[in-house]
């Protein structure tokens, strides 16, 4: 087993293993060993490779996807003083500018600053001010309110609310702001299931298009019931599985129809709300184990069992069968719980690595009655 020798400082640790990172255990073992220190709470890992003579297809594969693993999980990982024949055998593997490579454990060893937290924070701070400020020197933006049996609303089309054209669009900029500050900052909560691209570019859209309805809603009782019985026949076929999400779809809603009424005080004071809410809840919540459904199909009908269940001993996988069923190839389900920090394309890799014979693996949600 690799040697480990601890300088942590927070969550800092260094590892160095003490052999070859080759085929046959010792990639595997040191894999399980950066795996699980992640997985612990650690957030700059660095792997001394000065005492490691050389390296193979696994022992690359292995430092790839623990780098891999930490990206997803907002650490760092760094490795140190490779000597020139692991040093070639990355470069020829084309990933010497892909890690992060010192010279020295003492300047891997420094504080990393995490600027791209740090860039999130400051824009995200400059736009909710940027609105505040834009709210209390320009009052008048907002749409004002009309007093009448009609609740403040016009009932015709003959008073609408007419803007500089450049205000009009400045609230459309303001909504896209908002919109794409806090899916930034979702992106950074949702380490161990990110979003699809898709699900961002529709929480930016959702709330550019609430400061959209209500501009052309303006003051107008008779538009409003118009844009809901156009917006009635739209169905959405995507679902959304967590409830969470769902709700910051309805506070994206929201943030994004103050900034069209010109409301850019509550709009900017609104979003840095929702910010800093999403991070306390990030910080004092539970993490839930991930729960799947995986099938996994081999050559022939020979089941690899030895190796499937190693692969889940390593990883920390709790498994069940469920299903099995044989014929030209062997398939067997399982029911899984597993860290949310594991990945499951890490895992889908180790499980079809090598000659065991597996083929095809796909996850999906339990049922309900699972």
């Amino acid at each position: 087993m690799a040697a480990v020798s601890e300088h942590t400082s927070g969550k800092r640790l260094v590892l160095a293993p003490r052999e070859a990172l080759v085929a046959g255990g010792p990639a595997e073992e040191c894999e399980q060993r950066m795996q699980a220190l992640l997985r612990s709470g650690y957030r700059q890992i660095v792997v001394d490779l000065s005492q490691v003579p050389t390296v193979d297809s696994a022992g690359i594969r292995t430092l790839v996807r623990c780098h891999t693993t930490a990206q997803r999980m907002d650490a760092s990982f760094a490795l140190v003083r490779p000597n020139a024949r692991v040093r070639s055998m990355l470069e020829l593997a084309h990933l010497g500018s892909v890690f992060t490579i010192h010279e020295s454990l003492e300047a891997a060893r420094a504080r990393q600053w995490p600027w791209g937290t740090i860039r999130l924070v400051i824009g995200g701070a400059f736009v909710c001010l940027a609105l505040w400020w834009a709210g209390r020197e320009w009052p008048q933006v907002a749409a004002p309110t009309v007093s009448g049996d009609t609740g403040g609303l016009v009932t015709g089309e003959s008073s609408p609310v007419v803007q500089h054209p450049f205000v009009e669009v400045s609230k459309l900029v303001a909504a896209a702001f908002i919109g794409l500050l806090v899916t930034g900052v979702q992106r950074r909560l949702r380490r161990e299931k990110p979003f699809t691209q898709a699900m961002e570019h529709a929480q930016v859209l959702l709330c550019v298009s609430g400061a959209a309805i209500m501009m052309i809603i303006g003051n107008s009782l008779a538009r409003a019931f118009g844009i809901a019985g156009a917006a009635s026949i739209i169905r959405f076929r995507t679902p959304v599985e967590d409830p969470k999400d769902i709700t910051i779809l309805f506070l994206l809603m929201a943030l994004g129809m103050s900034a069209g009424l010109g409301l850019f005080a509550v709009a900017g004071l609104g979003t840095a709300f929702l910010c800093v809410l999403l991070a306390v809840l990030d910080y004092v919540g539970a993490r839930q184990p991930r729960v799947m459904m995986v099938e996994i199909e081999a050559k022939g009908r020979e089941f690899p069992v030895a190796h499937v269940q190693s692969v889940f001993a390593r990883n920390r996988v709790v498994f069940e069968p469920r299903e099995i069923s044989q014929g030209d190839e062997a398939v067997i389900e399982y029911h899984t719980t597993m860290d949310p920090g594991v990945s499951l394309e890490d895992l889908s890799a180790q499980l079809m690595a090598g000659d065991a014979g597996v083929q095809s693996v796909s996850w999906k949600p339990p049922k309900r009655s699972d």
